[in-house]
């Protein structure tokens, strides 16, 4: 999610009073202990379509019990992906703005540093000791919590099961085991077009390989970021990943991960990484790429694609969270609706509609779920990007592409990039 959030002036300024407008009580976090009469009272909430289309029931459900225990009602809009952070900041500058709001949980950084969301107790949220931390890393700022993990995807491997039975080899649990399978399917597929496992331009996957190996992108130290891609153990990562892409690759290094799962439906790879939703997209593909309506038509992979773990690798996690608005007038209402709709009870509601819940207590839940097996492990090992609220910025100006683009064409090398790589982080992270 690279958009680039304009928050004006003018919203800053009015946020510093914006409590006071509120039901908590100035500048104190709303808290989600006790009873608020609610009776006549209505909240907004701005929830992404996944929701309405996904799990209206599990809405429904909170909306009825957050109803039966304050007295409140609740208004629940929907909004578009491809517009929201837009709508979001042109509200947020106005008078009537929601009180509950789902973001992206790489979006949330630019706008908790703005000031938009009020403080949480983040002990009064259910299973808040064992949130995912791809998601509550976004929530934190010098030790305070502006927003509640809501839901997850995992990134694993997707592979094709038919060119696995045939080459005779198993579903690989460590990295030497799928250097094994690669090689073998290597051997068994001549074409040379195939490789055996697709790999473009995917920050999310060479990142995580830094990660494994106990390498950082950057860290705080004081009021400074501080790039660490440079250090040893990133490095070391880094060349495993771009070891494994040389190997087994034939991906075109300008290609990065967007358009991954299509070009998979080609037919000439047996794995790549990714969301496993992405799972379905390489099965079938609309008739029209151009719209989002058109028939969906099966590929040459319909019916032969299975998910498993990205052995000793941690998944990058995409998700939402939920934050409540420092404007809301019903802050503690909406702290409460945030509570019932991210509980146990919630969650478990997710899980059956094929989501992954906020909790690692509640992966083992998912994993039971046909089809989630995968996705469930993987979270269990998840990591975020450095929480900075300029961090969109890195994306945007495209670094980490850039970064691997340069190993993978020979321009520079892995010391080299991540060298520059570095620079460049300290230069944006450190902006005024």
């Amino acid at each position: 999610m690279k958009r680039r959030i304009a928050i004006a002036a003018a919203l800053a300024a009015t946020l510093l009073g914006a409590a006071a407008c509120g039901d908590s009580g100035g500048t104190t976090a709303p808290s989600t202990e006790g009873k608020v009469d609610g009776a006549g009272k209505t909240i907004k909430v701005w929830l992404m379509v996944d929701a309405e289309s996904g799990w209206k029931k599990v809405v429904d459900d909170a909306n009825a019990r957050f109803k039966a225990e304050t007295g409140a009602d609740v208004k629940v809009e929907y909004q578009q992906w491809a517009n929201h952070l837009t709508k979001l900041d042109a509200t947020l500058a106005g008078a009537e703005v929601p009180d509950v709001v789902e973001l992206g949980n790489t979006e949330f950084a630019k706008y908790v540093d703005a000031g938009a969301f009020a403080e949480l107790k983040k002990d009064e949220f259910e299973n808040s000791s064992t949130w995912l931390t791809g998601l509550s890393g976004a929530c934190e700022l010098d030790g305070k919590t502006f927003c509640v993990p809501y839901y997850a995807g995992a990134r694993v491997l997707i592979y094709r099961t038919d060119l696995f039975e045939k080459s005779k080899v198993e579903v690989p649990k460590t990295l030497a085991e799928l250097k094994t399978a690669a090689d073998k399917l290597e051997s068994d597929n001549k074409d040379s077009k195939f490789g055996a496992f697709y790999i473009p331009t995917n920050w999310f996957m060479a990142f995580s390989f830094g990660q494994r190996s106990g390498g950082k992108i950057a860290v705080k130290e004081g009021d400074k970021w501080v790039g660490q891609m440079s250090q040893p153990a990133f490095q070391q990562g880094l060349q495993d990943w771009v070891d494994l892409h040389k190997a087994y690759s034939k991906a075109d290094p300008a290609k990065d991960e967007n358009d991954q799962a299509a070009i998979f439906a080609q037919g000439q790879a047996a794995m790549f990484y990714g969301n496993g939703w992405e799972k379905g997209s390489a099965e079938e593909i609309r008739k029209d790429p151009n719209d989002p309506e058109s028939e969906l038509v099966p590929t040459k992979v319909k019916g032969k694609l299975a998910l498993a773990p990205m052995p000793e690798v941690p998944s990058f996690l995409g998700g939402s969270n939920l934050g409540v608005t420092q404007k809301s007038a019903n802050q503690a209402l909406a702290a409460k609706w945030v509570k019932a709709f991210t509980d146990t009870k919630s969650m478990e509601g997710l899980i059956a509609a094929n989501a992954l819940p906020n909790s690692t207590a509640l992966l083992d839940k998912a994993a039971a779920v046909e089809g989630m097996e995968a996705t469930a492990q993987a979270a269990k090992n998840s990591w975020f990007p450095p929480n900075s609220a300029k961090w969109a910025d890195v994306e945007k100006q495209t670094v980490p592409q850039t970064m691997l683009r340069d190993i993978l064409t020979g321009k520079k090398t892995v010391q080299e990039a991540t060298a520059w790589g570095d620079e460049q982080i300290n230069t944006i992270l450190n902006a005024s």
